[in-house]
């Protein structure tokens, strides 16, 4: 098995593995815990010691919308048309003597083989999910964990607010 850390820069955290260092301050979202990193940054704080760690992950599905046969053969039709278009345009790169015409009726055969395998597809699936979805992974806190020898620094900046300037 490789080693993570081959890839990225020398001495730099692997990606991966859990932060080592102190909870200096734990947001209810994302963008808290960013804007906190940002006042940090303003400072002239070493942000590159900070990592955000989201816990108490929960799984979210959104229900978009009623799946339909006229639902799954547009959205099928929809990304055999860019596939259509993506292979028609590689044909013209690479033989630019081709005709457009060539073009549109790749677009048009993408289109009619997703539109098809949108209903089959549909069809096959239809009495285990008759909706659309979208899943996500959400986390209920963030925390802002800072390398142990800065930890109180940060602690300290974060409490005095933005006002703060390194100047």
């Amino acid at each position: 098995m490789s080693d993570p850390r081959q890839f990225g820069r020398k001495g730099a955290p692997a990606l991966g593995v859990i932060p080592r260092g102190e909870t200096v301050a734990s947001y209810e979202s994302y963008e808290s815990a960013q804007a906190a990193i940002s006042s940090l940054a303003h400072t002239d704080f070493p942000v590159k010691e900070i990592s955000i760690v989201g816990s108490d992950l929960k799984s979210v599905e959104r229900v978009t919308g009623r799946l339909s046969y006229g639902r799954a053969a547009g959205a099928g039709a929809v990304s055999g048309a860019w596939l259509g278009l993506f292979l028609g345009l590689v044909l013209v790169i690479f033989n630019p003597e081709t005709n457009l015409m060539l073009l549109g009726a790749a677009v048009l055969m993408g289109a009619a083989f997703g539109m098809l395998f949108g209903i089959v597809s549909y069809s096959v699936t239809r009495k285990r999910q008759e909706y659309t979805s979208a899943t996500l992974v959400v986390a209920t806190r963030y925390d802002l964990i800072v390398v142990g020898e800065l930890a109180n620094r940060a602690r300290n900046l974060l409490e005095r607010g933005p006002e703060t300037d390194a100047g």
